[in-house]
């Protein structure tokens, strides 16, 4: 287990990236232990909506994980 006190981007800047990627990832898992205090902006519910709404309409388009890669890596 991996303790962090306060940090400057300096000594975060000293990690390996695995280190920094883990305590990135315990950071998230505290911060979901707590969504209860984290709210999600009205703006993501009006995307989700939107998106649930073509997909009922029959509008909506899948990318298979190749597609979705294919179309990153042109971005």
């Amino acid at each position: 287990m991996i303790t962090i006190h306060w940090m400057s981007i300096v000594e975060i800047e000293k990690m390996t990236v695995p280190e920094r990627l883990q305590a990135i990832e315990l950071l998230w898992t505290s911060v979901s232990r707590s969504e209860s205090q984290v709210s999600s902006p009205t703006w993501h519910g009006d995307v989700l909506n939107a998106r649930r709404e073509k997909v009922e309409s029959g509008k909506g388009v899948f990318l298979s994980l190749q597609e979705l890669r294919d179309r990153l890596k042109k971005s």
